[in-house]
């Protein structure tokens, strides 16, 4: 059998990464929109709404998330290692805001204090801030360690969580203005993410990425932007209106907001996670000359 031959630029370019896999970006995907809505269930409390449901939702959802990394560990019952590095792992301190996040929901769900439910939307905030940092801090994959990947990924789960949370209002928050109140705060938490996607992706542009990555992502741009953004934005201002189709709306919006955000974080964890690859930054010379170009094979945009 003819061993294939393999060009240069294959041994060194940048190359998808597969370590993580679905089930990684699941977690991502369930755990970003769980802690953003037991965050924004928190601010609908103060309406005096009955958020258990919410509550229930959003642990749900953390807990799948979780479930799904557990599954992905070749040997599941060494999960508790990931304990032992808290003062440099931002994944071990995901894992460590979790227990805090049922711990609370389940007494805010047992008591209705206020309090707990309070604390519980803090934690759920700590837990998409948590799972931002682990993205970020992973050096080897360009798209991810990019300054302005982590402000878009918590901005997605909070955008996301508000959604849900626009989803439950027409049930849960009977009078029009808090309807209004939720509309708007979604509206504006998807016009956020749009301004940061847009940077997020100029930046990859002209600073230089793997040419996977910005084609994976380029890919989306414009879906993302028109049905995952703005036609929930559209649904949104029927909401804000207060017109006969309002609640009708707000589920239809928050639903594809969500759907959007789903589609982006897992395109950014699967789709575009492609590897430094080799890069100099400047071609050595031999004896008398002056040095060439750096050189990054398999990168584009800048």
């Amino acid at each position: 059998m003819k061993t294939p031959k393999i060009r240069p630029g294959e041994r060194v370019g940048p190359r998808q990464q597969h370590n993580w896999d679905w089930r990684a970006a699941s977690n991502f995907i369930a755990g970003g929109t769980g802690g953003g809505l037991l965050a924004f269930a928190a601010f609908a409390s103060l309406w005096g709404a009955d958020v258990r449901a919410l509550l229930v939702a959003g642990m749900a959802l953390i807990g799948a998330g979780l479930t799904c990394v557990w599954f992905e560990i070749g040997k599941p019952w060494r999960a508790l290692n990931v304990y032992r590095h808290a003062a440099t792992s931002w994944m071990t301190r995901e894992a460590a805001v979790a227990p805090f996040v049922f711990g609370t929901g389940v007494l805010a769900l047992a008591t209705g204090l206020g309090l707990f439910v309070l604390l519980t939307g803090i934690f759920g905030a700590c837990f998409v801030y948590a799972q931002a940092r682990i993205l970020a801090a992973d050096k080897g994959i360009p798209a991810w360690r990019h300054r302005r990947c982590l402000p878009l990924v918590a901005a997605t789960g909070f955008a996301e969580g508000a959604s849900l949370l626009a989803v439950a209002t027409p049930f849960l928050i009977p009078h029009v203005a808090g309807q209004i109140a939720v509309a708007t705060g979604a509206l504006v938490l998807l016009f956020v993410r749009v301004l940061l996607w847009r940077n997020y992706l100029r930046g990859l542009r002209s600073e230089g990425a793997p040419v996977g990555s910005l084609r994976a992502l380029s890919a989306i741009d414009g879906p993302f932007l028109k049905y995952g953004n703005l036609l929930p934005a559209v649904l949104l201002m029927v909401g804000v209106l207060g017109t006969p189709l309002a609640g009708a709306a707000l589920v239809l919006a928050g639903l594809v907001a969500v759907a959007g955000g789903w589609w982006f974080k897992y395109t950014l964890v699967r789709r575009a996670a492609f590897t430094q690859g080799f890069a100099l930054p400047h071609l050595p010379v031999r004896g008398r000359g002056t040095s060439g170009a750096g050189v990054k094979p398999g990168w584009g945009g800048a």
